[in-house]
């Protein structure tokens, strides 16, 4: 096979492995790059806190000589033992349309993980439930958003060529256009459930976020999560990390939690968007900020020169599901929205099978426009 495949160990060759992205899919219209910076900081193990409980090796692959894929081989202990498997995930996959290169990079990821003790791999998946998971199966001709993984149609086909892959989950993302007014189904939901339950909403501020109060917005979201997919609840560190690194960034008008009343305001649930960043990330050459980059993640960021917002993060604590919540929550956001001259919003990747997750949106005219899935195969 004239199929090389070379380990990452320098800090120039990991420049290579987050650079082939940028070749393989330029002037693609439907991928959204990531920041070249961001890829370096969850990649390196001395600045991603996951490398507490996790372990990777990253493979590049040349094909007669040429650089042809990569991939990440990933085992993520606190998951493993979370969910009692023995898996190691690959991520960051990429690779041109030749099979022989795609199966050459899973191999690789397979001898890695049965070295290691393990008997399945699975993926696409990332260190935790917060990086992108899932190959798009479905809906190639949509633009990408910042938080989900894009790529071509090709992957999926080669997943089935390469035989022994199982479908291990299925994702769903929804595409919803931004009303004129707030539903009158979320607004009368929202006073019944505010009078009756006394939930509130709540907005962040500047200084919630300095003395702690973002750290339990993220443990809200452990209490949420830890039930689904693959989902391993985030560590302190972890939670710091994120805080620290996302939560400046964020608009805090489209920042909104709901608290309960009756329990010290204790927080029943809450809801992370933020303006679409697919254009600018679009326009930030081979991922980086610089020369004009910044400017167009400036312009969408802070000046929401976008016609899009991601909804990052949605959740509540199971005892107030069936409340009506959610409501609260929407019924605080499409205004701001429209004040926004937000067209539209989409969410992310929603588990096929959960329904409850889904029925929010009855409210919303949704369109469910993009399909992804995670594989898995035992290693032999």
């Amino acid at each position: 096979m004239s199929v090389e495949i070379k380990k990452v160990e320098t800090r120039k060759e990991l420049a290579t492995f987050i650079d082939f992205h940028y070749d393989l899919y330029a002037g693609c219209p439907y991928d959204v790059p990531n920041l070249f910076i961001d890829e370096m900081a969850t990649l390196r193990r001395d600045k991603n806190v996951a490398f507490d409980f996790c372990e990777a090796e990253y493979y590049l692959a040349y094909k007669d000589g040429k650089l042809a894929g990569r991939v990440a081989a990933i085992i993520n202990h606190r998951a493993n033992e979370r969910w009692n498997v023995k898996d190691v995930r690959f991520g960051w996959i990429d690779f041109i349309d030749d099979t022989e290169v795609s199966q050459a990079l899973l191999d690789a990821v397979a001898e890695y993980g049965r070295k290691k003790g393990m008997n399945s791999v699975v993926g696409p998946l990332g260190f935790t439930d917060l990086d992108p998971e899932g190959m798009l199966t479905w809906g190639f001709d949509k633009l990408g958003t910042m938080p989900t993984i894009y790529n071509y149609a090709y992957y999926p086909e080669h997943m089935e060529k390469l035989g022994g892959w199982q479908k291990d989950n299925d994702y769903v993302e929804y595409y919803m256009p931004v009303p004129d007014k707030v539903p009158e189904k979320y607004e009368k939901l929202a006073a019944i459930v505010e009078k009756r339950y006394n939930l509130h909403v709540k907005k962040i501020t500047k200084a919630d976020i300095r003395n702690g109060y973002a750290h339990e917005v993220f443990r809200v979201i452990n209490e949420t999560y830890k039930d689904l997919y693959g989902f391993v609840e985030l560590t302190e560190r972890q939670i710091d990390q994120y805080v620290k690194s996302y939560m400046p960034a964020l608009d805090l008008n489209l920042v909104t939690v709901i608290v309960d009343g009756n329990n010290n305001d204790r927080i029943a649930g809450v809801g992370i968007t933020m303006p679409s960043m697919s254009h600018a990330m679009q326009k930030c050459h081979r991922g980086r900020l610089l020369p004009f980059g910044w400017w167009h993640v400036l312009r969408a960021a802070k000046f929401h020169k976008t016609d899009g917002v991601d909804l990052l993060l949605i959740g509540f604590r199971p005892e107030y599901r069936s409340k009506g919540a959610n409501a609260l929550l929407f019924a605080d956001l499409i205004p701001r929205y429209i004040n926004y001259g937000i067209k539209w919003g989409e969410s992310q990747v929603e588990m096929e099978s959960n329904s409850g997750v889904q029925s929010q949106w009855s409210a919303l005219e949704h369109i469910n426009h993009k399909r992804r899935r995670c594989y898995r195969k035992a290693i032999g």
